[in-house]
């Protein structure tokens, strides 16, 4: 009897030997108990963190392990099951920077902008102190990562269905910025300093450009019709959670793109600054053209006599329309019905540049000119009296150097303008339709057909309207 008691019990101790070892195999080894003890932080339940923070100190101190390395842990979970290392010290304090502090949180999944939880510990080989946690809001650091147009690759614009989508500029960035973030897309002329706007959108990570905008946008950026040419695409990110807002822009990528010629769309001077004063009737010959770009889409100039008053621009004569006045802010333009007269301030010549995409416009004085010519006409084989003699134009009263003729007959084949009648001084360009001319420049082709045509002795600058 006392042998079986002895087996029982020997069975026993065996037993409990076995279920202690299951028990040591199901603990979770990576929270083990402290065997020292690190100091809780002065930081609160809950600490935004701020790019202009980022050199500021963060220091953590403990009680010491003994001799030896020890390592500053950071989890986003209590167990550490995923964990990371700020940094390691031999002694019993550790400082960084609350820049490393908030770069390390980005890396174990923290996202900007959000309070999260972050827990810290203390290492040292087997040893680990307890742990303590606290609040915290992380700011970005990574701007947005552009996965279209992928560098390389060529988009096709279509001129024929204008307001069709061309391309859709697709981004990755943070999943979660606990704060609007507006993204603003980008292009330049490639390797440039100067980005043109795209489009904006707010906390979503896409953009469709139709054919228009980005052939307006190549255009205005450098690219020339028809010819083929590189451009670099970029998005930045824009959140006002903080003050200054924080902006981090994407690296490029560059696209191939041909932009094609659109029709040119002229459009006129109207206002008491003017010579057409505020009659816009289709039979006022005095509301001047400005100049158009053939490289750059939407850009308009225009130098001549003002005089101290305001004006805007139409597009077509005997219709408000379509008009383009001051904006709201400085050098901006509005195409609403209530825009704002663009001021002259005082009578004299001036240099006026807009762009009718971008909606902005400058005004600058320029040096009056120094020659006046009594008869300036046109002459070449286009011309009514071809190469014989110069067909005149009109001298604007209002300035001495704007000369013009109306309801004019020319056929297919040149012309140029000359002075007086006499080939001492001429000018011409090799482009058609509108140009800036040199004095003895090349002869302007033209296309037969009904014109007026203005031209400007002072800039050299012609437009030849086909009626």
């Amino acid at each position: 009897m006392k042998n079986i008691f002895k087996f029982f019990l020997a069975s026993l101790i065996l037993s409990a030997i076995f279920i202690a070892c299951d028990n040591d195999a199901d603990r979770d080894w990576t929270t083990p108990e402290a065997s020292f003890t690190l100091a809780d932080t002065s930081l609160g339940a809950n600490n935004v963190l701020y790019k202009t923070m980022e050199s500021n100190p963060f220091t953590l101190t403990w009680e010491s392990a003994g001799a030896g390395e020890y390592s500053v842990v950071l989890s986003a979970t209590e167990d550490f099951a995923s964990k990371t290392e700020l940094g390691k010290s031999n002694e019993t304090t550790f400082t960084t920077t609350i820049g490393e502090l908030n770069t390390k949180l980005l890396q174990i999944g923290f996202s900007p902008f959000t309070s999260q939880t972050v827990y810290v510990r203390i290492e040292k080989g087997s040893e680990v102190s307890n742990t303590i946690n606290f609040g915290v809001t992380v700011y970005p650091l990574d701007g947005p990562v552009i996965t279209a147009p992928t560098s390389g690759s060529v988009l096709t614009l279509n001129s024929a269905d204008q307001l069709a989508i061309a391309t859709t500029v697709t981004w990755t960035d943070y999943t979660n910025y606990g704060s609007d973030v507006v993204y603003k897309v980008e292009i330049a002329k490639k390797g440039g300093a100067t980005f043109l706007s795209l489009g904006e959108v707010t906390n979503v990570k896409s953009l469709e450009v139709s054919n228009k905008d980005l052939n307006t946008a190549a255009l205005n950026a450098g690219g020339v019709a028809n010819q083929e040419d590189e451009f670099d695409f970029r998005v930045t990110a824009i959140t006002n959670f903080s003050t200054p807002a924080i902006e981090l822009k994407s690296a490029v990528s560059t696209a191939k793109v041909t932009p094609y010629k659109v029709e040119f769309v002229n459009l006129y001077l109207v206002g008491d600054a003017t010579a057409g004063g505020w009659d816009n009737l289709a039979t006022n010959d005095n509301m001047y053209p400005l100049l158009g770009n053939h490289n750059i889409n939407a850009s308009y100039t225009y130098i001549g006599y003002f005089k101290a008053g305001g004006f805007k621009l139409i597009k077509v004569k005997g219709s408000w329309d379509t008009q383009y006045g001051a904006g709201a802010s400085a050098g901006t333009l509005s195409a609403d019905g209530g825009s704002g007269n663009i001021n002259v301030a005082e009578s004299g010549y001036y240099k006026f540049t807009a762009n009718v995409a971008t909606l902005t416009y400058t005004l600058e004085p320029v040096s009056p000119p120094t020659i006046t010519y009594p008869t300036v006409g046109i002459i070449g084989d286009a011309t009514p009296n071809a190469w014989n003699s110069s067909t005149a134009m009109v001298k604007s009263t209002f300035d001495p150097h704007v000369w013009y003729i109306t309801n004019v007959t020319l056929t297919n084949g040149e012309l140029k303008f000359r002075a007086n009648d006499a080939w001492d001084v001429n000018w011409g360009s090799a482009d058609a339709d509108f140009g800036t001319a040199s004095l003895g420049g090349a002869n302007i082709p033209v296309t037969a057909g009904t014109y007026n045509i203005y031209f400007n002795d002072y800039s050299g600058d012609y437009v030849l309207i086909k009626l």
